[in-house]
């Protein structure tokens, strides 16, 4: 049995079984562990961290109290937040259906990814950054994410570890500009959003590869010098000309969190600007749907949970997360769905009705355990429903390649 309690309870002898924080914030890289030394529980109360899931089942239990928040009773509330959001922002239109911009998307990806790789190498060997090369990169994102926002997104998850510090950049630059039209700034001044995702990471450039690229856990000195990144890339980009504000701010500030427990400066509420809170959740989901050195990509609708999870904590702004979810779906375009019929499929596009019931393809059977016939179903205009989204590697399945093949 699983048991959320607060850092202040946990002892030695406990089975930590996950940490309530993205895994780039905290120095518990990996998050299930025998809290046996005094190091770990030392460094653990000291991180920042408020709460953590203990396996009691495979360590010692938390002294008894009236009220223990358990797996189902966090699931219940996730529900809440998740269904909170659905009501709080009106949803805004998109001008095509995926399948209409999915080949633009893949070009467009294709392009940035090699304006990045150029970018970061500029940087990384200290030259001067051409900011206006760059920037017809964004224009066409944006472009695109005008279209369907679903495209591209969909696609830049397929990173691997190896492109990851590339795509990465690009797949904020979109969420960023995606996130703003959802939050109503004009259009005007998107691009200058998505020039704030495609730097914000820009300081990495300056992290030795070594550490950077470590697939193991790293050691207290490592974790120090992962989170310079912020002040080396706000250092790098203050030095060229014509850069904006805005951009600088996100590039400092995107770890910082709305309880003032992120970094650099420990900024909290309304002390950071919205920018900063956008690029904040922009880099987190991202980051935790790809595939990483050192972690399994999770699914996109266990991430959107779990950041329901971190945003009750306190790590994100609460309006910018409701018009987060309102932008990538509560099932993300990506999403394995097992229905209620006892068949499997694959979210291939959102409804503007309700996030809930979002266009689902079809492909396979439980009870008969076989592939039929590809079939779309729009769950707005169906009695179809979701029962529950599922991990595509324990099925086997290769979901982009059902996704693009025509049914």
């Amino acid at each position: 049995m699983t048991k959320k309690i607060h850092v202040s309870e946990v002892k030695l002898g406990m089975f930590i079984h996950e940490i309530c924080a993205n895994w780039l914030d905290h120095p518990f890289w990996n998050g299930s562990f025998a809290l046996n030394s005094i190091d770990s529980l030392t460094k653990l109360k000291a991180s920042g961290i408020k709460y953590v899931w203990i396996d009691v089942s495979r360590g010692i239990d938390v002294e008894p109290r009236i009220s223990m928040v358990t797996q189902e009773n966090e699931n219940r509330k996730i529900e809440s937040v998740l269904h909170g959001a659905i009501a709080d922002l009106p949803k805004t239109g998109r001008a095509v259906a995926i399948h209409e911009e999915i080949d633009n998307a893949r070009k467009v990806l294709a392009k940035a990814q090699k304006k990045v790789e150029i970018m970061l190498l500029d940087a990384r060997m200290g030259k001067a950054l051409q900011i206006e090369d760059v920037m017809t990169v964004v224009y066409e994102i944006n472009r695109s994410v005008a279209r369907n926002s679903n495209a591209l997104l969909s696609l830049v998850r397929l990173k691997n570890k190896d492109n990851y510090t590339y795509m990465h950049s690009v797949a904020v630059c979109a969420l960023m500009m995606a996130l703003g039209k959802q939050l109503g700034i004009r259009d005007e001044q998107l691009p200058l959003l998505g020039e704030a995702g495609l730097f914000h990471d820009i300081g990495k450039a300056k992290i030795p590869e070594t550490v950077l690229n470590k697939p193991g856990k790293l050691t207290d000195e490592e974790f120090t010098v992962i989170k310079q990144h912020p002040r080396l890339g706000w250092r790098i980009l203050k030095q060229l000309p014509g850069i904006n504000d805005l951009t600088l701010d996100v590039a400092l500030h995107h770890h910082e969190k709305t309880d003032g427990t992120g970094y650099p400066d420990k900024l909290s509420g309304e002390s950071l600007s919205l920018a900063a809170r956008m690029g904040a959740i922009c880099d987190v989901y991202d980051a935790i749907t790809s595939e990483r050195c050192y972690k399994n990509a999770w699914e996109p609708a266990e991430a959107i949970r779990k950041i329901a999870s971190w945003q009750q904590n306190g790590h994100f702004d609460k309006k910018v997360f409701h018009a987060f979810v309102k932008t990538v779906g509560i099932y993300p375009v990506g999403t394995l769905v097992k229905l209620k019929s006892g068949r499997l499929g694959v979210v291939v596009d959102q409804t503007e009705k309700n996030l809930t019931t979002p266009i689902v393809k079809v492909f396979f059977s439980i009870a008969g355990n076989m592939h039929i016939f590809p079939e779309k179903i729009n769950m707005a205009k169906s009695r179809e429903s979701i029962e529950s989204s599922e991990d595509p590697t324990k099925w086997g399945f290769n979901l982009q390649t059902i996704m693009e093949t025509n049914s």
